[in-house]
């Protein structure tokens, strides 16, 4: 079941910030040059970034029931609002943002809804539905209309196994290249070969792989996996985010050990498909902080131009989710 697994993903990220708890940052993330700090402050002032990739939820009640296969006691933090990100996020000049449903309410995207209808300039989602639902290609175009520019599998091994043959995740594929939504993939680094097969078979179909793909996550990053994700820069229509760097490497600011990764990334994808996000609230637990997590991009990226920067602090998502 999707819910169990999500279930087990989420401990282990709770994990990873318990271990990570003791990490001193803020301050210690310096910038890269002031020539870069100028170009970067005038940009922001200019046209602002994306954060790409944010989970919000409120304080559970009546209104928003949790899916059964959670408890009150598995919503940790109590909350995270909009208002709550927001505070954090605009003072870095982030004036846009991916939403992405909370598995806490499993396919009942109600609230990520709400706070999309209250911001729409603001806000675009990607929501988590039922591909085995008869009206899976109805739903996902009624939730386009509400602001919905992607939808999210969990690709873990046993999903995955399940993907071939499935008519659910064929009309998901087919419908989303159709409505021009994109498939996100929250992927552990062993199913990238089937992913590449699913990028084969439909290659007019925009696809997000999630946090490097999780590459990185359980130790240190696997050659190989880098190898199978880059494989992937050959189909014009896959993307990556490069987000929740507290959970990977090190797993500690200013999480300059991703470079490389992100370098690799940048040389096999080009900027113009690589998107950053923090993965909020939990980039912003554990000693870390949402400063921090910009900042690699941001200023600590010598590897970088200035406009690939830009590509990935905000153009790319701009042209893969907000383009209406």
């Amino acid at each position: 079941m999707i819910h169990n697994q999500e279930h087990s993903d989420l401990l282990s990220r709770r994990n990873l910030l318990a271990a990570s708890g003791l990490a001193v940052i803020g301050h210690a993330v310096s910038p890269r040059s002031s020539a870069a700090e100028t170009m970067l402050t005038e940009f922001q002032q200019q046209a602002g970034h994306i954060d790409a990739h944010v989970h919000v939820w409120p304080t559970v009640t009546d209104q928003y029931p949790l899916d059964p296969a959670y408890t009150a006691a598995d919503v940790v933090p109590e909350s995270f609002t909009p208002e709550q990100l927001l505070k954090i996020a605009e003072p870095e000049f982030v004036r846009r943002v991916l939403l992405i449903q909370m598995s806490f309410f499993g396919f009942d995207n109600s609230y990520m809804l709400d706070c999309i209808k209250k911001r729409t300039k603001q806000f675009r989602g990607v929501a988590i539905i039922d591909h085995n639902a008869a009206d899976v290609a109805e739903k996902m175009t009624d939730l386009r209309d509400k602001g919905v520019r992607g939808f999210r599998l969990y690709a873990n091994a046993k999903n995955v196994s399940e993907w071939d043959g499935n008519a659910g995740i064929d009309t998901m594929f087919k419908t989303a290249a159709k409505n021009r939504q994109a498939i996100c993939l929250l992927s552990d680094p062993e199913v990238l070969p089937a992913i590449d097969g699913m990028a084969t078979k439909y290659p007019t179909t925009k696809i997000v792989i999630d946090h490097f793909s999780r590459i990185g996550m359980r130790g240190p990053v696997d050659k190989q996996d880098m190898d199978n994700l880059c494989k992937l820069n050959r189909f014009r229509k896959v993307f990556v985010k490069t987000s929740a760097f507290y959970a990977l490497g090190e797993k500690k600011a200013p999480y300059t050990d991703l470079l490389p990764m992100i370098k690799q990334l940048r040389d096999a994808f080009t900027a113009n498909r690589l998107m950053w996000g923090s993965d909020c609230p939990y980039q912003v637990q554990g000693g870390h902080t949402y400063k921090a997590s910009l900042s690699l991009i941001a200023t600590q990226a010598d590897i970088l131009s200035e406009l690939e920067v830009k590509a990935i602090l905000g153009r790319t998502a701009d042209e893969v989710f907000f383009q209406d």
